[in-house]
């Protein structure tokens, strides 16, 4: 979609009527040095009261109309630049979510929580600003110029040595400051990414007392965005008074040498006073431009940011079809001869020539050391990551040429990091399934082990969670996830060694639920213990991205030397014995 044109659609015809209404504003401002030139000229100066009364009631008039310009695009400005940031904020928003989880790799999470938040608020401030008194500026200016030109050319030649010098410094302005901006929102970005990382684990901060630490680590980016500010703004002050000084020198001359031309009677004293207004209305309207130029070099650099977030296309296009129709029995899986790379094909595989196949309802474990690619290789079946070779099929059919909504409706997910929302736990339960009865629910969560506990809380199933379930144990956390996942009823359930924290009782007792639940169900495990695992129908032991050995647990423990070495580090007994 091409936003800028959305927007401008949108947005453009009151952002039209806005200028009219600034301009109209301008005008106002331009006429009036000259209709005080005329009363002082042809009232004061002739003692003629009924010539200032006139010219004093049209002043009125039209300071007026003024009045009313300025009310009404001060209502459509902050209209416009507010309706017009909600907006973008909400398609950045969606734009994050239509990318797939390698695109969003590509940025980080920091970074787009600035560019979302800080950057679309210098763009909307931008706006607001051009509605509001940026386009009044230039037009004052110009103006200014040609009023100033008519009513005297001879003092107008302070102007022709003025401007230059101004427009020199302006457009330093411009060059100076957009690269000086950009390292300023990038110091941001670190800061919120220090800050954001320091709240995710402060518990762990205070375990271990690193207090001083994380301070001299804040310390050390607050420092760093600090300078970069200072030094930014430091740089775009000198320009700002450089503007005021040659306007001024340029006011002195019009004082010192209308002065003389007024003693000698060559121009009457209304046209001074008139000049003087006009030259500090361009003053007015300098200043002002230069600090639209800052505000414009802000948001030129943020507006940037943002759209190389809009501008990010999808790696991982919808290119399936609704129309086909799986070719066997849903929750059949199948890899054939995979490779995996995080970085594409220039860079090391975490997975090598993977070939398996797991029939629906069958229970498929996959075991290895950490580091050996079991997470990766789970997460190219509701397609997270695509292939780098090879392929996956998910009943009959390659993930890359299934619609990713329709794919990943077959299936549930059970992270290895438990993660909670903000919330009941009714609604975070229901996140696997929002049309899910209370009773579903309650089912969901009986068979993950949750329900009792659950059953405890004071509110129950209207129980708070606060953010990343901090109120909640590792454990619970996970249970809860896992009837998360059961209450969506999938074809084929992920459990990404998602019962690391409960012990071996409460483990089984969720594994018989789940058989119980359903026998059609395929279920893919991974798991650490290999007490997890041994019940399996089939086994995948992973070693080094690449397959060790696959079989029952009484085939590995008879010709996988890996499986084998796993089970005597964990059970602490004799290989031979258990053969």
């Amino acid at each position: 979609m091409n936003y800028i044109s959305k927007y401008i659609r949108k947005y453009g015809l009151l952002f039209i009527v806005s200028v009219l209404l600034v301009t109209g504003e301008a005008f106002v401002d331009l006429l009036q040095p000259t209709l005080m030139a005329r009363i002082v000229d042809e009232g004061v100066a002739q003692k003629a009261m009924d010539t200032v009364l006139q010219l004093g009631g049209i002043m009125l008039l039209i300071t007026a109309g003024g009045a009313v310009c300025a009310a009404g695009r001060n209502v459509v400005s902050s209209w416009v630049s507010q309706n017009f940031g909600a907006e973008l904020r909400q398609d950045l928003f969606e734009k994050v979510q239509t990318l797939s989880v390698k695109n969003i790799d590509r940025f980080d999470k920091a970074s787009l929580v600035t560019r979302m938040t800080n950057d679309v608020t210098q763009v909307q401030n931008f706006i607001n600003g051009m509605m509001r008194i940026f386009v009044k500026a230039p037009v004052l200016c110009i103006g200014s110029i040609i009023m100033a030109f008519r009513l005297n050319p001879y003092l107008s030649a302070i102007l022709l040595a003025v401007i230059p010098v101004v427009g020199l410094l302006i457009f330093l302005n411009m060059r100076v400051g957009f690269p000086l901006f950009i390292k300023v929102q990038q110091a941001l970005d670190g800061l919120n990414s220090v800050m954001r990382e320091y709240l995710s684990g402060v518990r762990v901060v205070k375990a271990f007392n690193r207090f001083d630490y994380e301070q001299d680590k804040f310390n050390g980016i607050n420092s760093q965005f600090e300078k970069r500010s200072i030094f930014a703004q430091r740089m775009m002050a000198v320009f700002s008074p450089g503007v005021s000084l040659a306007m001024n020198l340029g006011i002195v001359a019009v004082i010192w040498i209308g002065g003389d031309r007024v003693n000698s009677g060559h121009i009457p004293v209304g046209h001074i006073i008139a000049f003087v207004n006009y030259m500090t209305q361009i003053l007015f309207s300098l200043t002002t431009m230069t600090m639209i130029i800052n505000m414009f070099v802000r948001a030129k650099a943020s507006a940037g940011r943002i759209g190389e977030v809009l501008k990010e296309t999808n790696i991982m296009p919808d290119s399936g079809s609704q129309a086909k129709r799986p070719a066997v029995t849903a929750g059949a899986l199948e890899f054939k001869d995979v490779s995996f790379s995080y970085g594409g094909e220039d860079s090391e595989p975490v997975l090598k020539s993977i070939s398996f196949t797991c029939k629906p309802g069958e229970t498929l474990a996959i075991i290895g050391s950490t580091g050996s690619g079991k997470s990766s290789l789970v997460k190219l079946i509701p397609r997270f990551y695509d292939v780098t070779s090879g392929s996956v099929l998910v009943d009959g059919i390659d993930v890359r040429e299934r619609s990713p909504r329709e794919l990943r409706d077959k299936i549930a997910i059970v992270p290895q990091q438990a993660l909670l929302f903000t919330g009941t736990v009714l609604e975070n339960i229901r996140m696997g399934n929002p049309d899910a009865t209370l009773e579903e629910v309650k089912q969901a969560a009986e068979m993950a082990s949750a329900h009792g506990f659950i059953s405890e809380l004071p509110e129950q199933y209207e129980a708070m969670i606060g953010q990343g379930g901090v109120n909640f144990s590792g454990g619970q956390k996970q249970r809860i996830s896992i009837a998360r996942a059961l209450v969506r009823k999938p074809d084929i359930l992920i459990l990404d060694d998602s019962t690391s924290a409960l012990d071996s009782k409460t483990e089984e007792e969720i594994k018989q639920s789940i058989a119980q639940y359903a026998s059609g169900l395929t279920c893919i495990l991974i798991a650490q213990r290999i007490t997890s695992v041994m019940g399996a129908d089939n086994i995948i032991v992973l070693d080094d991205g690449q397959i060790a050995g696959m079989g029952t647990h009484a085939q590995l423990m008879e010709n996988c030397a890996v499986y084998q070495e796993i089970y005597r580090s964990q059970m602490g007994t004799e290989v031979t014995s258990h053969a």
